[in-house]
């Protein structure tokens, strides 16, 4: 493991952030960290980047502890706007970048390629407080990527992104993971994390819950979905006959049944011929990530973290 982290813990007062979180992400990967609000997440990437700092455990990055790296080893894009509302976007950029030692002619060119990238050319004599919230996010990002991190770590990084510039984000990160950049994002946009991660983990009121490949975390819940379709009755009423299956979103022309063990999935096909159906639609598949996200954290979201961390730096740039 390149990242690895071990055995955090972290107490703000009364209230336990991080109750001995462990994992590791692999290199050149996208991985997603996952937990309801108040779950641990702003917390743990904060301590990565020594902002904050544990009251037991460590962080390292390939064998050297965070505490020792250099600060360019890691790029941050926080929730929270970080930008200089007066400041024109590309002169801050530029200052950003050189913060990390990047010289001002490369920088520039490099704010101009990105600005080119994500279609706003022309954004580059503008002040930050004359863009949309999706624009400044994308101005953020720039900032976090400038200095070419090894690790990039993003908190709900399509925040305020309309379909067409979340595409553009996730091109980005893609060729970031094949130039080998390692990518940690954190997001309620399930979706997203199935498409881009190659690993996830998720927490709960500070606890690990679920953490290895996507795949894997899918199927250890151990069901399996079957999406059904008749052309008859599309409500299915028999399905409440059985045991070991529970209803769940319907599609046009198919519903989504989960289907908990010992029930073999291939029984559902079995019975709904029995029952007369003229199946139109059969498929077996692991649950979403979603799914399983809800059934490991299916609780209201508690927002203690966010009150205890309200008096922390907003951007708490690394």
């Amino acid at each position: 493991m390149s990242l690895q982290i071990t055995d955090l813990r972290k107490r703000f007062g009364e209230t336990r952030a991080l109750d001995g979180i462990t994992f590791g992400v692999e290199p050149g990967t996208v991985f997603g960290f996952l937990g309801a609000n108040g779950a641990g997440k702003t917390t743990t990437m904060r301590i990565v980047l020594d902002i904050l700092r544990a009251d037991t455990g460590t962080v390292t990055w390939r064998g050297t502890p965070s505490t020792d790296l250099p600060r360019r080893t890691f790029g941050y894009l926080p929730e929270e706007r970080g930008l200089y509302p007066r400041m024109q976007v590309l002169e801050q950029l530029v200052f950003f970048a050189g913060l990390y030692g990047v010289p001002r002619r490369t920088a520039a060119a490099e704010v101009r390629g990105w600005l080119a990238r994500f279609r706003v050319p022309e954004y580059a004599d503008r002040r930050a407080e004359e863009l949309s919230k999706g624009n400044q996010q994308k101005i953020q990002f720039i900032a976090a990527v400038l200095h070419d991190p090894d690790v990039l770590i993003m908190d709900e990084p399509f925040s305020g992104l309309d379909p067409v510039n979340v595409a553009l984000l996730k091109a980005a990160f893609l060729e970031m993971r094949e130039r080998g950049k390692t990518l940690i994002f954190s997001t309620h946009q399930m979706e997203t994390v199935e498409e881009l991660c190659d690993a996830v983990a998720i927490i709960d009121a500070g606890r690990l819950v679920a953490n290895g490949p996507t795949a894997d975390v899918k199927r250890a819940s151990g069901k399996r979905v079957v999406r059904l379709g008749v052309a008859g009755d599309p409500e299915l009423p028999w399905l409440a006959e059985l045991d070991g299956v529970r209803v769940g979103r319907a599609g046009r022309d198919y519903s989504e049944i989960e289907v908990v063990p010992p029930r073999d999935p291939e029984s559902l096909l079995h019975a709904a011929i029995a029952h007369g159906e003229r199946v139109t639609r059969f498929e077996i598949a692991d649950p979403s990530l979603e799914q399983v996200f809800v059934d490991l954290v299916g609780r209201q979201a508690a927002p203690d973290e966010e009150r205890t961390l309200a008096h922390l730096p907003a951007n708490g740039r690394a």
